[in-house]
């Protein structure tokens, strides 16, 4: 039996127990899996792993509630504690920090990464979600670890990952990165300069394993030494400029789309949150320079709403009025113009009722 046969009928069994908020199922779920000869990394990783990310999967498609996500959430974090040793392993191998990037809340998947190098035998530093740059730094400058491991799961944090890498660097730590935010095959990741990619926990592992090189702390540098698009400025006059975005855009969609007027105030709140997401992944593509991290979050989106029940035409509006107030900037009409191209670019669906009930 191979490993995904092993641990089919484990996922079946704790993704009911997340759904519950069942901690204790879920841990006898798991040392079910002990007893079946299974080690754990793999329960970390293979089933673990793989049910957090059904429950984004779930969550999206609006087929399980915010609440039952974070709740399920919790109780993977609770259940890895389950898994750990009493005495971990020997650290044979060294010393790392693993942490997320300021402002990213997501801490399983960096988690997972910090069990499995410490079952490896490294002596990890974990740091948890949303560590602020200055306070990592510091760290390093105390510990003196032989590389950093920095994840993120959200693309709007990539200017700030940007900024992180580029300082531990600058203090003489090698920095790999991972996590969805770097894309699917690594590419901001390069275009950052970090020292390395990894897709997922094991290759992490491997790639210190191998080592990795030491950065040269003399060879300072700039966001757009990296990135020299920036110098045209529209990324930051997007950024400064945000605010007054959202705001202007809220009010002239009364106009095109007159349901607005009908919303409730949390109605009203939740479409203000959209446009203030949909020109945060504006600034970031800008950033990277890069059309598809802002079609595939509009698209995304339209996915989400359609779910949802609320109409995707209220997204071409408000990408058609954004458009309207940024004709100053080549870039940034260019990418609003791609994502309006790619939501009439998908397949029809049956329109929703016209009551929002989201």
């Amino acid at each position: 039996m191979d490993t995904d046969d092993a641990t089919a009928g484990l996922r079946d069994g704790l993704w009911e127990a997340v759904l519950d908020g069942d901690a204790y199922t879920a841990a006898d779920v798991l040392h079910q899996g002990f007893d079946a000869g299974l080690d754990t990394e793999t329960l970390l990783l293979d089933v673990i792993g793989r049910v957090q990310a059904k429950v984004g999967t779930e969550w999206a498609a609006n087929r399980i509630t915010v609440a039952q996500e974070h709740a399920a959430t919790a109780v993977n974090e609770r259940v890895i504690t389950t898994l750990t040793p009493r005495r971990p392993p020997r650290a044979s191998r060294g010393r790392v920090t693993v942490a997320c990037v300021d402002g990213d809340w997501h801490a399983l998947p960096a988690r997972l990464v910090a069990e499995v190098l410490q079952l490896r035998g490294w002596q990890v530093d974990y740091l948890g979600a949303q560590t602020p740059g200055p306070h990592l730094i510091a760290h390093l400058h105390r510990t003196d670890p032989e590389a950093v491991l920095l994840s993120s799961s959200i693309p709007t944090r990539l200017p700030t990952a940007h900024a992180t890498i580029t300082a531990c660097q600058a203090v003489g730590v090698p920095v790999m990165v991972g996590g969805r935010a770097f894309g699917p095959d690594g590419r901001y990741a390069r275009a950052f300069g970090a020292d390395r990619w990894a897709p997922d926990a094991r290759s992490a592992a491997a790639a210190l394993e191998a080592g990795l090189p030491a950065p040269d702390p003399t060879a300072a540098r700039q966001a757009v030494d990296d990135l020299p698009h920036l110098a045209d400025q529209e990324y930051t006059m997007v950024v400064q400029s945000r605010p007054l975005l959202v705001k202007q855009t809220l009010v002239d969609m009364e106009e095109r789309f007159p349901a607005l007027r009908r919303y409730s105030d949390a109605q009203r709140e939740r479409t203000a949150e959209d446009l203030a997401h949909i020109v945060d992944f504006l600034g970031t593509a800008l950033y990277v320079d890069d059309a598809d991290l802002f079609t595939d979050f509009i698209t995304w989106t339209a996915e989400i709403l359609e779910a949802r029940r609320v109409p995707v035409r209220s997204l071409l509006i408000g990408l058609e009025l954004l458009t309207d107030q940024l004709h100053d900037f080549p870039r940034a009409t260019a990418l609003l113009r791609a994502g309006t191209a790619a939501l009439a670019a998908r397949p029809v669906r049956p329109a929703p009722e016209p009551e929002i009930t989201a």
